[in-house]
């Protein structure tokens, strides 16, 4: 049988006898754990490391390994009963040499390197490695599952029989499972909890191919171009706009496509709303990232009443001095030109939106807005 010239845990190669402990010989061409030592093969070492590491409490993320290795490595430790101190510490000075010459470590197998190159390498090029190497090869489908949003999950639920269901609710820790039940229509999500009952006497194999196929549609989806819906991304361009132009695509929206106009109203975001979205504990935190004289700007040019109740909001909730000095240089700006009023505020909205995106501030829950 050949003998492998190289051993380190764990990684996901290939190799038949246990060639998937494997880490770099040391340059030169040495000799690694299974070409040298006490005349045994390298399953036979990889099984005695393996053992003395569990002897001492380590935790060997073993189940990262290809199926038929974590098999061949149970066998091969079935077969052996004892091991003397002298073949012993032979085989740990072989493992410790060769983890000693170790310059660099690369990532396990293609799922690790497709990690490491996550936002490296384009997501047209990520989506397409995960999906020609099968989702075996990224660990536990149900890892996977778990990290998709509720509302993903409830599709996925809805498209699957009850039963196939109930296994996926049953396996989502209790807040993803709550959340995905409350995207799903009442009946169905009646028929998925009342089918758990029925789960007692699943076995580890059927839970494991459920969670194969389902992932496998996951990974088998188109990878989209946008991250937003249509009526998102529309909605932020026309919250940038001027109002006029505003209206104007709203009105010839409304000819076109009442439905879809009534979406990108949801989406879009105005001056008028930030007293209404906006936590008042989160006022300060605008006012840090705000110009003066565009906030100054922007409330001497606010004349309609949802406007004006914005300015009394952010006036409220600044400090008591920064409020006096703003209403002062308001009252001392006069008449503000429609072109430098709707700059302003469109300047104070985008900051809010950047301090939303980076999860500084935190706006209050909408209805109405798209998920």
């Amino acid at each position: 049988m050949p003998q492998d010239n190289m051993l380190a845990l764990p990684m996901a190669g290939g190799g038949s006898d246990l060639g998937g402990f494997a880490a770099p010989a040391p340059l030169g061409g040495g000799g690694g754990l299974g070409a040298s030592g006490p005349g045994l093969s390298g399953k036979a070492k990889a099984a005695i490391i393996v053992r003395l590491l569990l002897n001492e409490g380590a935790e060997i993320p073993l189940e990262e390994l290809p199926d038929d290795l974590q098999l061949e490595l149970t066998q091969q430790m079935g077969k052996m009963s004892i091991v003397d101190r002298e073949t012993l510490n032979a085989v740990a000075g072989e493992f410790a040499d060769l983890l000693d010459n170790v310059g660099l470590h690369f990532p396990n197998g293609l799922a690790g390197a497709l990690n490491a190159m996550e936002g490296k390498i384009s997501r047209y090029t990520h989506s397409r490695l995960r999906r020609e190497a099968g989702v075996r090869q990224f660990g536990d489908p149900w890892e996977r599952l778990k990290q998709l949003p509720a509302e993903d999950l409830a599709e996925l639920a809805e498209a699957e029989s009850t039963e196939v269901a109930a296994v996926l609710l049953s396996k989502l820790d209790t807040a993803k499972a709550a959340q995905m039940l409350v995207h799903l229509p009442g009946p169905v999500a009646r028929r998925i909890t009342y089918a758990v009952s029925h789960t007692a006497n699943v076995t580890p194999e059927t839970v494991d191919r459920i969670g194969l196929s389902l992932a496998a549609q996951v990974e088998a989806r188109p990878e989209l171009a946008f991250d937003e819906t249509p009526g998102q991304r529309l909605g932020g361009i026309l919250t940038e706009a001027a109002a006029a132009k505003r209206d104007e695509v709203l009105t010839a929206l409304d000819e076109e496509d009442e439905e879809f106009a009534t979406r990108v109203r949801k989406a879009i975001f105005t001056y008028a709303l930030i007293g209404e979205r906006m936590q008042k504990t989160d006022v300060p935190k605008l006012m840090r990232v705000l110009s003066q004289p565009d906030l100054v700007t922007a409330m001497a040019f606010a004349t309609d009443e949802e406007d004006v109740a914005t300015n009394d909001f952010l006036l409220e909730n600044m400090s008591s001095r920064m409020a006096d000095n703003i209403r002062e240089e308001v009252a001392e700006r006069g008449k503000v030109k429609r072109s430098d009023g709707e700059a302003a505020f469109s300047m104070i909205i985008s900051a809010m939106r950047d301090l939303v995106a980076t999860g500084e501030i935190e706006l209050a829950s909408d209805e109405e807005e798209e998920g």
